[in-house]
């Protein structure tokens, strides 16, 4: 039998008529089962106790995307304007977590929201609506449009020549095209998080954890998107099993 990694996906909380839901975007599991491991998603209960018992279980922590804002009291601004999508129960359970996560030295991989997360969390700011601020381009996608175009390429970003990234792809090409589903993005990045991306107006794309021992990396974008066949994707996701395999098998070794 193949030895995977588990990987942990935090939940959103959706309501669904009279109840409240825990869910997953089907396309993040599918990523993450088809490139990097086996999945189990983690309730957004705000629970750090019950999370404990269950970061046991898991070799990697991946950060979705999700229709939903973090709450910019998190980051001491004034709450979003009225109508803006949030998901309490996923702030209360994520953003605790991801310091716990770096501490012990499980992998973490965010995605979009999941970036937010992250920066938020180790003490960064956002833009709460980027498409308003001269100098910054549109990174929202056509909602009128089908998925396909929507998750289209859109812009380029710029990797840093010291970047993780470069060194995954292990080709001299700074430059790659990515798609774009978002109107937030990070002003101030936090303490401890080194850029990798750019994008054409500056926007921070992606970044690492500079303490995280195996794996701490985000992105703006969304790779999981035919994760098969973009070359930034299947670098990311490859170097993010690699790092969860080596967190599996180290812990194998301590259990003996």
């Amino acid at each position: 039998m193949e030895l995977r990694p588990v990987i942990g996906i935090p939940c959103d909380v959706k309501q669904m008529g009279k109840w409240n839901f825990h869910a997953v975007g089907e396309k993040y599991i599918q990523a993450v089962q088809d490139s990097v491991g086996d999945v189990v998603l983690l309730p957004a209960l705000a629970d750090q106790t019950v999370l404990q018992r269950l970061l046991t279980l898991v070799d990697g922590v991946f950060l979705p995307g999700s229709y939903s804002n973090i709450d910019p009291q998190w980051y001491g601004e004034a709450t979003a304007r009225k109508g803006t999508l949030q998901d309490t129960a996923r702030d209360h359970t994520t953003l605790p977590l991801i310091r716990q996560l770096i501490d012990k030295g499980i992998p973490l991989f965010g995605i979009c929201r999941g970036l937010q997360e992250i920066n938020v969390a180790l003490g960064g700011t956002l833009y709460q609506h980027l498409q308003e601020i001269p100098g910054f381009l549109d990174h929202r996608e056509p909602d009128n449009q089908p998925i396909e175009v929507q998750y289209n390429d859109t812009h380029i970003v710029n990797l840093h020549a010291d970047s993780l990234l470069m060194q995954w792809l292990a080709v001299d090409q700074q430059q790659y095209a990515v798609n774009s589903l978002h109107q937030q993005g990070v002003k101030t990045l936090a303490p401890g998080l080194s850029i990798e991306a750019t994008a054409p107006d500056g926007l921070i794309e992606a970044f690492r954890i500079d303490a995280a021992p195996l794996f701490g990396y985000a992105v703006q974008w969304h790779p999981e998107w035919l994760h098969g066949q973009k070359p930034l994707s299947i670098a990311i996701f490859k170097a993010f099993r690699e790092a969860c395999m080596q967190y599996k098998l180290h812990k194998q070794k301590e259990s003996f």
